[in-house]
């Protein structure tokens, strides 16, 4: 019998309510049936379930077969029994599991994602940009840190010994400037006590100057294997410049 069960049906609640249904009314006691859905709430799509305390998210990135992150995430009645053995499963054949605590939308990957695809809709229909162009402002610069440093990580360390907390005072005033569609949060001393503290955590016992020194020897190697494997430049669909066509129409 199967020892772990990856459901892969269409991204509609209705279905995939279904057929958990009636995949866990065939499946051993015990046996983890977690969802691939990349937005729906496990606690719906585990409602209809013999037992719903083994039913779980298990939402990886494609191309799933290198991408390492797998979203794990817990509806209302699954036990931490079954998530603790989801991530061990997942661990076991190469993944990185990240528990994504708090039920919610689209968990974490997809609502930051989407976060950056609207604005880039808008910034497209505003006829601010053309696609080439974000793209471009995406692989050029920022992409290539996020890759391996994250968000928040990349402005803790440019700050040297200032690190997160002289970020977050510097960049604290555009806040309120309109430089994105999206609504920000109010800037509080809690908002920037949880970011510093999260980035010293992540930061640990290694100093800033040592990941400044392995950030930039990472980025060269990056961008020599894009060069190689990828497209080198000239040939990557990077936007020309063009001072002959106004970008709103």
């Amino acid at each position: 019998g199967a020892d772990f069960v990856q459901e892969n049906v269409p991204e509609r609640e209705d279905v995939k309510r279904s057929v958990i249904a009636e995949i866990s009314r065939h499946v051993p006691d015990g046996v983890i049936i977690a969802s691939s859905s990349s937005g729906l709430l496990p606690t719906a799509i585990q409602a209809d379930a013999f037992d719903p305390s083994r039913v779980l998210i298990g939402h990886p990135f494609s191309p799933l077969y290198i991408l390492p992150l797998v979203e794990v995430v817990g509806g209302e009645q699954t036990s931490n029994a079954a998530i603790a053995s989801a991530a061990a499963f997942y661990e076991s054949i190469g993944m990185r599991p990240l528990h994504v605590r708090n039920e919610i939308e689209a968990y974490l990957s997809d609502r930051l994602m989407e976060a950056l695809w609207r604005e880039a809709l808008h910034l497209v229909d505003d006829g601010i940009a053309t696609i080439p162009e974000i793209d471009a402002a995406i692989t050029g610069g920022p992409g290539l840190r996020w890759a391996f440093m994250g968000i928040a990580m990349g402005w803790h360390v440019a700050a040297a010994e200032g690190g997160m907390r002289q970020s977050m005072k510097h960049f604290a005033p555009t806040l309120e400037l309109p430089w994105t569609k999206l609504e920000a949060p109010t800037y509080t001393d809690r908002l920037e006590e949880l970011i510093v503290t999260g980035c010293e955590t992540e930061q640990g016992d290694r100093h800033w100057a040592e990941l400044e020194r392995r950030r930039d020897i990472t980025l060269l190697k990056i961008q020599e294997v894009i060069d190689e494997h990828w497209y080198p430049a000239g040939q990557d669909g990077w936007p020309p410049l063009n001072l002959d066509s106004e970008a709103r129409e």
